[in-house]
Protein backbone atom coordinates (compact mmCIF):
# COMPACT_ATOMS: atom_id res chain seq x y z
CA UNK A 1 0.00 0.00 0.00
CA UNK A 2 1.54 3.19 -0.87
CA UNK A 3 1.70 5.89 1.30
CA UNK A 4 1.35 8.75 -1.33
CA UNK A 5 -1.14 8.70 -4.13
CA UNK A 6 0.55 8.61 -7.67
CA UNK A 7 -0.79 10.34 -10.08
CA UNK A 8 -1.71 7.54 -12.57
CA UNK A 9 -3.37 9.99 -15.38
CA UNK A 10 -0.10 10.68 -16.67
CA UNK A 11 -0.19 6.80 -18.39
CA UNK A 12 -4.01 8.07 -20.24
CA UNK A 13 -2.34 11.06 -21.74
CA UNK A 14 0.55 8.87 -23.00
CA UNK A 15 -1.85 5.92 -24.33
CA UNK A 16 -3.91 9.21 -26.01
CA UNK A 17 -0.87 10.57 -27.62
CA UNK A 18 0.34 7.70 -29.10
CA UNK A 19 -3.21 6.94 -30.08
CA UNK A 20 -3.73 10.36 -32.21
CA UNK A 21 0.17 9.30 -33.83
CA UNK A 22 -1.24 6.31 -35.40
CA UNK A 23 -4.10 7.68 -36.00
CA UNK A 24 -1.87 10.80 -38.24
CA UNK A 25 0.20 7.92 -39.45
CA UNK A 26 -2.77 6.27 -41.08
CA UNK A 27 -3.57 9.24 -42.67
CA UNK A 28 -0.81 10.49 -44.20
CA UNK A 29 -1.14 6.86 -46.27
CA UNK A 30 -4.29 7.68 -47.24
CA UNK A 31 -3.06 11.93 -47.97
CA UNK A 32 -0.23 9.88 -50.38
CA UNK A 33 -2.61 7.75 -52.01
CA UNK A 34 -4.99 10.47 -52.53
CA UNK A 35 -5.79 12.94 -55.78
CA UNK A 36 -4.80 16.59 -55.20
CA UNK A 37 -8.61 17.45 -54.91
CA UNK A 38 -9.10 15.54 -51.19
CA UNK A 39 -5.80 15.94 -50.17
CA UNK A 40 -6.62 19.38 -48.01
CA UNK A 41 -9.24 17.60 -46.50
CA UNK A 42 -6.85 15.00 -44.66
CA UNK A 43 -4.16 17.45 -44.39
CA UNK A 44 -6.78 19.46 -41.71
CA UNK A 45 -8.05 15.76 -40.34
CA UNK A 46 -4.31 15.38 -39.46
CA UNK A 47 -3.80 18.90 -38.11
CA UNK A 48 -6.76 18.21 -35.31
CA UNK A 49 -4.77 15.42 -34.15
CA UNK A 50 -1.54 17.32 -34.01
CA UNK A 51 -3.32 19.85 -31.99
CA UNK A 52 -5.27 17.37 -29.82
CA UNK A 53 -1.57 15.75 -28.97
CA UNK A 54 -0.29 19.16 -28.33
CA UNK A 55 -2.91 20.01 -25.86
CA UNK A 56 -2.27 16.41 -24.19
CA UNK A 57 1.41 17.18 -23.93
CA UNK A 58 0.32 20.47 -22.37
CA UNK A 59 -1.74 18.44 -19.84
CA UNK A 60 1.26 16.55 -18.77
CA UNK A 61 3.30 19.42 -17.98
CA UNK A 62 0.97 21.23 -16.67
CA UNK A 63 -0.02 18.29 -14.59
CA UNK A 64 4.37 17.64 -13.57
CA UNK A 65 4.02 21.29 -12.31
CA UNK A 66 0.93 19.90 -9.63
CA UNK A 67 1.60 16.49 -8.57
CA UNK A 68 3.86 15.92 -5.75
CA UNK A 69 4.67 12.04 -6.62
CA UNK A 70 4.52 10.84 -10.27
CA UNK A 71 4.52 6.89 -11.67
CA UNK A 72 7.96 7.92 -13.11
CA UNK A 73 10.77 9.97 -12.79
CA UNK A 74 9.73 13.43 -14.00
CA UNK A 75 12.36 14.19 -16.54
CA UNK A 76 11.28 10.75 -18.16
CA UNK A 77 8.21 11.75 -18.35
CA UNK A 78 8.96 14.69 -19.54
CA UNK A 79 11.20 13.40 -22.15
CA UNK A 80 8.47 10.78 -22.94
CA UNK A 81 5.85 13.32 -23.47
CA UNK A 82 8.05 15.68 -25.86
CA UNK A 83 9.58 12.79 -27.94
CA UNK A 84 5.60 11.09 -28.62
CA UNK A 85 4.85 14.85 -29.46
CA UNK A 86 7.47 15.41 -31.92
CA UNK A 87 6.34 12.48 -33.88
CA UNK A 88 2.84 13.79 -34.84
CA UNK A 89 4.29 17.08 -35.38
CA UNK A 90 6.36 15.54 -38.41
CA UNK A 91 3.40 14.07 -39.47
CA UNK A 92 1.68 17.43 -39.55
CA UNK A 93 4.72 18.74 -41.07
CA UNK A 94 4.85 16.37 -43.92
CA UNK A 95 1.43 16.86 -45.16
CA UNK A 96 1.54 20.38 -44.71
CA UNK A 97 4.46 20.12 -47.50
CA UNK A 98 2.68 17.67 -49.50
CA UNK A 99 -0.06 20.15 -50.10
CA UNK A 100 1.94 23.76 -50.12
CA UNK A 101 4.34 21.58 -52.65
CA UNK A 102 1.20 20.97 -55.03
CA UNK A 103 3.69 17.62 -55.23
CA UNK A 104 1.44 15.65 -57.72
CA UNK A 105 0.99 12.08 -57.68
CA UNK A 106 3.27 10.06 -54.55
CA UNK A 107 5.82 7.72 -55.71
CA UNK A 108 5.73 4.46 -54.97
CA UNK A 109 8.24 5.10 -52.24
CA UNK A 110 6.55 7.33 -50.11
CA UNK A 111 4.05 5.34 -50.13
CA UNK A 112 6.21 1.86 -48.54
CA UNK A 113 7.74 4.46 -46.10
CA UNK A 114 4.57 5.54 -45.23
CA UNK A 115 3.42 2.35 -44.44
CA UNK A 116 6.43 1.69 -42.53
CA UNK A 117 5.59 4.64 -40.36
CA UNK A 118 2.05 3.24 -39.69
CA UNK A 119 3.82 0.07 -38.40
CA UNK A 120 6.28 1.85 -35.92
CA UNK A 121 3.22 4.03 -34.42
CA UNK A 122 1.59 0.89 -33.82
CA UNK A 123 4.73 -0.55 -32.13
CA UNK A 124 5.00 2.66 -30.29
CA UNK A 125 1.77 2.27 -28.92
CA UNK A 126 1.92 -0.96 -27.97
CA UNK A 127 5.09 -0.06 -26.02
CA UNK A 128 3.14 3.16 -24.32
CA UNK A 129 0.01 0.78 -23.32
CA UNK A 130 2.58 -1.66 -21.65
CA UNK A 131 4.39 0.66 -19.74
CA UNK A 132 1.48 1.35 -17.70
CA UNK A 133 0.94 -2.67 -16.93
CA UNK A 134 4.29 -2.16 -16.03
CA UNK A 135 4.58 -5.29 -18.77
CA UNK A 136 8.73 -4.80 -19.18
CA UNK A 137 8.81 -7.70 -21.54
CA UNK A 138 6.53 -6.11 -23.89
CA UNK A 139 8.14 -2.69 -23.82
CA UNK A 140 11.05 -4.06 -24.69
CA UNK A 141 9.89 -6.15 -27.83
CA UNK A 142 7.74 -3.38 -29.05
CA UNK A 143 10.93 -1.03 -28.97
CA UNK A 144 13.09 -3.81 -30.79
CA UNK A 145 10.53 -3.89 -33.40
CA UNK A 146 10.50 -0.16 -33.75
CA UNK A 147 14.60 -0.14 -34.45
CA UNK A 148 14.03 -2.92 -36.64
CA UNK A 149 11.21 -0.85 -38.76
CA UNK A 150 13.41 2.40 -38.48
CA UNK A 151 16.21 0.06 -40.37
CA UNK A 152 13.86 -1.25 -42.92
CA UNK A 153 12.75 2.60 -43.58
CA UNK A 154 16.21 3.69 -43.56
CA UNK A 155 17.12 1.67 -46.33
CA UNK A 156 13.73 2.02 -48.48
CA UNK A 157 14.74 6.05 -48.20
CA UNK A 158 17.94 5.80 -49.88
CA UNK A 159 16.44 3.25 -52.69
CA UNK A 160 13.74 5.40 -53.30
CA UNK A 161 15.75 8.92 -53.06
CA UNK A 162 18.07 7.08 -55.70
CA UNK A 163 15.55 6.16 -58.22
CA UNK A 164 14.16 10.20 -57.93
CA UNK A 165 17.55 11.34 -59.46
CA UNK A 166 17.22 8.23 -62.18
CA UNK A 167 17.37 9.38 -65.86
CA UNK A 168 16.42 12.84 -66.26
CA UNK A 169 13.73 13.75 -64.32
CA UNK A 170 12.15 17.47 -63.94
CA UNK A 171 14.33 19.36 -61.27
CA UNK A 172 11.39 20.84 -58.94
CA UNK A 173 9.81 17.59 -58.54
CA UNK A 174 13.26 16.07 -57.62
CA UNK A 175 13.14 19.18 -55.22
CA UNK A 176 9.51 18.82 -53.61
CA UNK A 177 10.01 15.08 -53.03
CA UNK A 178 13.27 14.91 -51.89
CA UNK A 179 12.18 17.17 -49.20
CA UNK A 180 9.28 14.93 -48.18
CA UNK A 181 11.39 11.80 -48.59
CA UNK A 182 13.29 13.45 -45.90
CA UNK A 183 10.70 14.25 -43.33
CA UNK A 184 9.00 10.55 -43.98
CA UNK A 185 13.13 9.66 -42.99
CA UNK A 186 13.45 11.90 -40.33
CA UNK A 187 9.78 10.94 -38.77
CA UNK A 188 11.24 7.13 -38.68
CA UNK A 189 14.23 8.79 -36.82
CA UNK A 190 11.92 10.18 -33.96
CA UNK A 191 9.37 7.15 -33.67
CA UNK A 192 12.98 5.06 -32.92
CA UNK A 193 13.93 8.32 -30.46
CA UNK A 194 10.57 7.43 -28.61
CA UNK A 195 11.16 4.37 -28.35
CA UNK A 196 14.65 4.12 -26.69
CA UNK A 197 13.23 6.69 -23.77
CA UNK A 198 10.83 3.64 -23.27
CA UNK A 199 13.25 1.45 -23.51
CA UNK A 200 15.04 3.79 -20.89
CA UNK A 201 12.08 3.86 -18.38
CA UNK A 202 11.32 0.28 -19.09
CA UNK A 203 14.56 -0.76 -17.67
CA UNK A 204 14.69 1.67 -14.94
CA UNK A 205 11.85 0.16 -14.03
CA UNK A 206 12.33 -3.21 -14.46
Amino acid sequence: MRLLPRDEKFFDLFTAVATFTVEAARLQQDLLRADSTRRGVIVDQIKRLEHQADQVTHDVVTRLDRVFITPLDREDIHELASRLDDVIDLIDGTARRLLIFHAGASPDGALVIAEVIVRATEQLQLAVAALEKNKGRTVLDACVQVKRLEEEGDSLYHEWLGRLFEGEPEALQVIKWKEIYDNLEKTLDTIEDAGNVLESISIKHA
